[in-house]
């Protein structure tokens, strides 16, 4: 999922061989839940794409815009001369869905779900169950074993949707320690000091970086830090989540301290390595 802009120290190999894996008589549904913020819609669609499925679709509650590409059908009416509403953005949208899925496997992420009117919440349990979609008397059928679901929604699901869907939590920031080591980024040996000065600040932060932020602060570290400052410019502008103010706290100066001298050890002990090679 890396490869497709989202990356975590936490683990979801469990959730999902769970969710993939579950018995299911309906269409399957991932409830994608987290704090308010993006990190839930980058996690769904890095997902999707990591899938490889042949079609990936995609909708905002809260987008103002029609969705791009979509065929404005002309307005019809019955014989009683009655007009057909127009067909709604959402309608288009389970539309394509359903008919993707007939044949080939098709992931549908419906995101900001808790904007929408609670009608849509009921239309979509039901659709759940029955795989069958309904508006402006046209009924279309999905294909349960090709279509996939993920929600995403800031406020809690609907009793009834919540009680059919899988629910994985994701984090805004992961506070899962990893304990890099210099053969993890093909350093020398001597980096080993200054590393574990490291892990110790981010115990102190609460956090710890994914390993290409960590690759991000290496680079720095070896080319552009030469202060405390510097320092914490790089892990600031690196490391998603991180509270500035707790970086610029007095519990943190210590740790920085320490940081800082072993990097200048560090790099002292490398110039003298390359000079003695050389």
């Amino acid at each position: 999922m890396a490869e497709f802009g989202f990356e975590s120290n936490d683990d979801y190999q469990y959730h999902l061989k769970s969710f993939f894996s579950a018995e299911h008589g309906f269409i399957r549904v991932l409830n994608i839940e987290g704090e308010q913020q993006r990190r839930k819609t980058a996690f769904a669609n890095a997902l999707a794409l990591s899938l490889e499925y042949p079609h990936h679709l995609y909708y905002d509650f809260s987008q103002q815009e029609p969705i791009e590409g979509k065929v404005i059908l002309p307005e019809t009416q019955d014989e009683d001369g009655v007009k057909a509403p127009p067909v709604s953005d959402f309608d288009h949208i389970m539309s394509e869905a359903c008919a993707f899925s007939e044949a080939e496997e098709t992931v549908l992420i419906l995101d900001q779900l808790h904007l929408t009117d609670f009608q849509n919440h009921i239309r979509l349990y039901h659709f759940i169950q029955t795989q069958k979609w309904t508006y402006n008397n046209t009924d279309l059928q999905a294909n349960k074993n090709k279509l996939i679901l993920f929600f995403i929604s800031s406020e809690p699901l609907y009793h009834s949707l919540q009680k059919c869907s899988f629910r994985l939590w994701v984090n805004t920031v992961s506070d899962k320690q990893i304990l890099y080591i210099p053969e993890d980024f093909n350093l020398s040996p001597q980096a080993k000091l200054f590393m574990n000065e490291l892990s110790q600040l981010f115990i102190e932060l609460g956090l710890s970086p994914t390993k290409s932020e960590y690759r991000h602060i290496l680079h720095d570290i070896h080319y552009n830090i030469e202060t405390e400052e510097h320092l914490i410019n790089s892990l600031y502008a690196w490391m998603e989540g991180i509270n500035r103010d707790i970086l610029l706290s007095n519990q943190i100066k210590h740790p920085l301290k320490k940081v800082m001298d072993e990097i200048h050890n560090y790099l002292i002990a490398e110039q003298v390595t390359v000079v003695t090679v050389e």
